[in-house]
């Protein structure tokens, strides 16, 4: 049995790498939830990881709020960098590998095509930057480390902190009958958490090193990601499509963080489109598995 940490426990992402371990078998899994460790805090990232000794240990924690990170810059950097570097040198002491959990905000959006791991990062957030100053210093502390870098992620629960995912907050919205106002001039890729959590285990059970995107197949705007998962629930309401710079944000978004699939694929673990992971969360949803959230 192979003893995994996963740090950021109870978020998004980190509740479906935790299930995605337990499904696979072969795993002792801990998750540890803020409450259970304090990533800006060395001693408290010593005291969670040391005594469980993991052969694994998968970062989910962060600071994701891309604006407030502006206001907060001294935060973003003591929990998305230092934060990383505890945990690595943890990781490094009791002899663990490392995952950390990146983001498409990384790059700076000129390129007009999909990033891949070779493209050069250039961060125009504070956000993106304390991400990318994480990844330096996993990789400099566990040169053998995992870098997953994901987007504009959504599952069965919300962003720890935000309660809630973009595709949710539309279906919610339509539901109200509201009129619709979606940007369409910013391209990512959108990520389904079951869909990202598997892939970094299987990641992990190849032993891959270095950085990886992993996200669904493909890249759309906001805009056409709503227009989807409202065709999906059968919702008929107007929506909008707005330049972004109609809703004016303390941070600046890349107008393109498309990532590109081809080494998740090279390495066996193809990802299905975004829109078939769509199609299955919005029926979860209308099924009843979010039902909850939807008001």
């Amino acid at each position: 049995m192979t003893c995994v940490a996963v740090i950021g426990a109870t978020g998004q992402l980190g509740s479906e790498v935790v299930r995605a371990f337990e499904r696979g078998g072969g795993y002792i899994v801990t998750g540890l939830s803020h409450g259970d460790v304090e990533c800006a805090d060395p001693a408290s990232v010593a005291e969670a990881l040391v005594p469980h000794r993991p052969e694994v240990v998968v970062n989910c924690a962060a600071f994701v709020r891309v604006d407030e990170c502006e206001d907060r810059p001294e935060k973003a950097f003591r929990v998305n960098a230092l934060g990383a570097l505890h945990v690595a040198r943890a990781s490094a002491q009791v002899g663990a590998r490392c995952v950390y959990i990146s983001t498409d905000y990384v790059f700076d959006g000129i390129k007009p095509e999909p990033y891949t791991e070779e493209d050069a990062p250039n961060p125009i957030n504070v956000y993106g930057t304390s991400k990318l100053a994480g990844e330096y210093l996993v990789r400099q502390t566990c040169p053998d480390a995992l870098i997953v870098r994901l987007a504009s992620l959504y599952g069965s629960q919300g962003a720890r902190g935000k309660g809630t995912n973009f595709v949710l907050t539309i279906l919610d919205r339509a539901r109200r009958g509201e009129t619709l106002r979606v940007v369409n001039d910013i391209r990512m890729s959108p990520t389904y958490a079951p869909d990202a959590a598997a892939a970094i285990v299987g990641l992990i059970e190849r032993g891959t090193t270095g950085v990886v995107h992993v996200v669904n197949d493909g890249s759309c705007t906001w805009y056409e990601l709503a227009r989807r998962a409202l065709a999906l629930a059968g919702l008929e309401v107007r929506v909008d499509p707005v330049p972004h710079t109609a809703y004016p944000m303390r941070a600046r978004r890349p107008v393109n963080s498309a990532l590109s699939t081809a080494r998740l694929r090279a390495l066996g673990l193809a990802s299905r489109s975004w829109e078939d992971a769509l199609a299955e969360y919005v029926a979860r949803v209308i099924g009843g598995a979010g039902t909850a959230a939807l008001g």
